[in-house]
């Protein structure tokens, strides 16, 4: 007696017939397809047994529905992309979502490298300087009036020259007496210490760091010796060619300070009126 050989499902026989094996069991196709087969997300039917299944995602086409959604062009075994769950083929993709060169206004097709600078892009061989025409690539540029130039080329055509060692300033510069100066040329004529971001003053045209003005120029204070800048705002009192600072005029003997009151002099001493009663 021969043995049975079955659909899994609808118990018909198979003997002479066309069946699918799944998890070690046979079906007819007519109910394999009924149970198990993908729906096609374009036209909705069932994927058959003797159908290509192509698949994208956990999604699943025929063959033949397999298409760029814009120009219907088929995509079996093409580059392909996506976009709101749609299906296009990379030049529909191009042409509706890509960038578009700022320069030539045409399309920069996916893959193919970009230039990017504050929401703009170019095809790399259309981003060049505008003095010179030479591609940019990855070095450094600078823009102006939405135009960009290769380092040497702005330099030429618009920085501003320093005026003690007669170089380009692209950055950073310091304007002293209406002329330009590099951040690190600027500097104490005296000390030579970098005077960008300090107080200074100048003496013949020429710039001083306060310490060395002082040290150089500024009278000395008659009791702690030491320079009175008058810089600031700072007070001091002078008397018969001698200056004091504000806190240094005080009575030589009390040590009361004598600002805005009446003193006495004796020899080089100032004293307040009481202490210089004696006199």
């Amino acid at each position: 007696m021969t043995e049975r050989y079955d659909c899994h499902y609808c118990k018909e026989s198979l003997f002479g017939k066309k069946y699918v094996l799944r998890e070690e069991n046979p079906y007819c196709v007519k109910c394999y397809e009924s149970l198990y087969s993908n729906t096609c997300e374009e036209c909705k039917k069932p994927i058959g047994c003797n159908t290509r299944d192509l698949s994208y995602k956990d999604r699943h086409w025929h063959e033949d529905c397999f298409k760029c959604f814009q120009c219907k062009r088929p995509l079996v075994d093409k580059p392909f992309s996506t976009k709101d769950e749609q299906l296009l083929c990379t030049e529909c993709y191009s042409n509706e979502y890509s960038s578009k060169c700022h320069d030539c206004k045409k399309t920069i097709m996916p893959g193919s490298r970009k230039m990017e600078h504050k929401g703009n892009s170019w095809h790399e061989t259309c981003f060049t300087c505008k003095r010179c025409q030479q591609p940019i690539g990855t070095k450094s540029f600078i823009p102006k009036d939405n135009q960009n130039f290769c380092v040497p080329c702005y330099e030429k055509q618009f920085a501003m020259q320093c005026v003690l060692c007669k170089k380009p300033i692209t950055t950073g510069g310091v304007t002293y007496r209406d002329q330009p100066w590099h951040k690190d040329c600027f500097l104490c004529t005296s000390c030579k210490q970098q005077l960008s971001g300090q107080r200074f003053t100048s003496r013949d045209d020429f710039a001083y760091c306060l310490n060395c003005f002082c040290n150089l120029y500024a009278k000395k204070c008659a009791s702690c010796t030491t320079p009175i800048s008058g810089l600031g705002g700072s007070k001091y009192i002078s008397f018969e060619e001698r200056q004091w600072h504000n806190d240094c005029f005080n009575c030589k003997k009390c040590s009361v300070s004598l600002v805005g009151r009446g003193f006495l002099t004796e020899r080089d001493d100032i004293l307040c009126p009481e202490c210089g009663k004696d006199i």
